[in-house]
Order: C-alpha cells, then sequence, then structure tokens
C-alpha cells in the first residue's frame, strides 16, 4: 500500500511538472465607484481572446457582481465550497468567449468579512485544481480589509485601479501603503480608468508614484489607461464585455493594449516563501530549478 501511495504522488508531481506556471493578477482599488470590475472582466476577456486560457474570480466577497455584469445565474458559489457543500472545480462558469467564471456570493454577511484562514482556503483550493490554465485574473473587493490584502499578496500581479478623483487617488495611495509596508508587497501597477486621454493616465498615475517612491519600499509601475467611453456603458446594459460587445471602440482596444502589456510581466517559476495561488505548482517549479542547478 505504501508503494502505491509513493506511485500516486510521483504520478501528481509528474503532472504538475507538465502544467505551465499560472500568472495571477489581482485587480484592486482604494475605493469603490472606479471601474475595478470592469477592468477585471474586459482584461480577462481581451487575454482570452488573444488565445489564453483565463478563469475570473469574483473575489468581492460579500457583494459580488461579476455574474450580474455578465448576465449569469450560478446556482452554487464560493460561500456553498467554504461550507462544504461542493468543491470549487463545481462551481465554475463559462462566461465570455474563453474565460471561465468563479461567482461569489452577494448579501452573504460572513463572505464579506471571512477571517485570514477561510481566504487561505480559497486560495489553497486552487492549488487541488487539476486545470491547465495560462491566467487567473482576481477581481478584489475595494479597500484594505483582509480578503484584499491576502488575495493581492497570494497574487503575481497587483493592479490598482485609480480615477482621477481625490477620493481615489488617496485611497488608491493608502491601499498601496498597507500591501507595501503590511504585506511585504514589492510592486503593483497602476491602470487609470476613465480617463479623457493617455497624457491624463500618465499624470494621474505619478500622482501616486512620486509619494510612493518617496515613501514606499514598492515599485509602482504604470500599466496603462482606459478612456471615458460611451460604449462601455452600452456594454454594461447589455451584460457583455466591451471586448466583445464594441470590439471597435476606444475602450476595446485600451484593454487590448493592456493585455498586449501583460505578456511582458514576469511570471515567478518558483515558491516566493508565502501562501499564494497554485502554491504546488511554484514549489514543483522551486525543485525543478533545484534540479537543474544541481
Amino acid at each position: 500500500m505504501p508503494m502505491l501511495e509513493e506511485g500516486g504522488q510521483a504520478a501528481g508531481l509528474r503532472n504538475l511538472r507538465r502544467q505551465r506556471p499560472v500568472q495571477v493578477v489581482a485587480v484592486a482599488s482604494g475605493k469603490g465607484g472606479v471601474g475595478k470590475t470592469n477592468v477585471s472582466v474586459n482584461l480577462a476577456t481581451a487575454r482570452a481572446l488573444s488565445g489564453k486560457k483565463v478563469w475570473l474570480l469574483d473575489a468581492d466577497l460579500g457583494l459580488a457582481n461579476i455574474d450580474v455584469l455578465l448576465g449569469l445565474n450560478p446556482r452554487q458559489n464560493l460561500s456553498h465550497v467554504l461550507s462544504g457543500e461542493c468543491e470549487l472545480g463545481d462551481i465554475v462558469l463559462p462566461g465570455p468567449p474563453g474565460v471561465r467564471i468563479i461567482p461569489a456570493a452577494s448579501g452573504v454577511q460572513h463572505m464579506a468579512s471571512l477571517s485570514a484562514t477561510e481566504c487561505g482556503g480559497v486560495i489553497h483550493a486552487f492549488s487541488e485544481l487539476g486545470e491547465d490554465l495560462d491566467m487567473l485574473v482576481v477581481d478584489t473587493a475595494a479597500g484594505i480589509n483582509t480578503s484584499v490584502t491576502m488575495f493581492a499578496r497570494a497574487a503575481h500581479e497587483v493592479l490598482v485601479v485609480v480615477c482621477d478623483e481625490p477620493a481615489s487617488i488617496t485611497d488608491a495611495y493608502a491601499l498601496i501603503k498597507v500591501l507595501s509596508r503590511d504585506y511585504g508587497v514589492q510592486r503593483a501597477r497602476v491602470v487609470a480608468n476613465m480617463v479623457r486621454s493617455e497624457a491624463e493616465g500618465r499624470a494621474l498615475y505619478r500622482k501616486i508614484a512620486r509619494v510612493s517612491d518617496r515613501y514606499l519600499d514598492l515599485t509602482l509601475h504604470y500599466a496603462g489607461c482606459v478612456p471615458h467611453d460611451e460604449f462601455l456603458r452600452r456594454a454594461l446594459q447589455q451584460q457583455e464585455p466591451v471586448m466583445t460587445a464594441f470590439p471597435s471602440s476606444r475602450a476595446a482596444s485600451a484593454f487590448k493594449k493592456l493585455s498586449e502589456h501583460a505578456d511582458t510581466w514576469d511570471v515567478p517559476t518558483g515558491a516566493r516563501g508565502h501562501l499564494e495561488f497554485f502554491f504546488e505548482r511554484a514549489l514543483v517549479g522551486t525543485e525543478s530549478s533545484r534540479g537543474v542547478a544541481s
């Protein structure tokens, strides 16, 4: 019997080695109402349209709305996974072309205030998936609660969505400061949303970067900008990503550019020493690198 167990473990490791590293991108914002979920949905769709296998996690756990944005009606969601009623793979839904959706609950108070242990359980559940995918987009809640900070730290990239309003800028910096000082996040990227021009987007980024460069041990990059576009509102009314509803719009072009930019972001091939999505795959990557080195 022990030999069978060892053989099963060996087979599992071989399967993990065959799977590509998964790029995990957390999309966050200091305050609500800045278009964060729209960025998440359209980034995921743009990546899928470029040929990538993409999953989109609704991590706004107590006020989930990706299903509403896309006109989906999930029978089960993350609250059922946490209660032990089903497995993570059981709740996955088909979304926009090439995108699979992991829905969360809306209006369930407990889900809005999960403990660190419960958030860790959600993150760990992804390590048990055998799916072969290229990217996981994590649409976090707004603000700096436990789920936001844990999901952001467990990702490879953190996109902070901000618009040109004093509260949005102040709260975006507060989020970046917490991630850097309290959670050791060393890199984040700013997406300037609802701007009138590329110049306005870069100016918005510089407002935050000037302060973060001075006070934080974190590298802040400019990921790009999304223009204020009437077609975005029309796509929302149609419950469809602007990428598929109006692919020739200025907003869709901006998301395509953001997706292409994501191709240049490094994907760690080894474990980073803390809880992260797809931890076992990262661990196998670390062991493989040691094998090559030896």
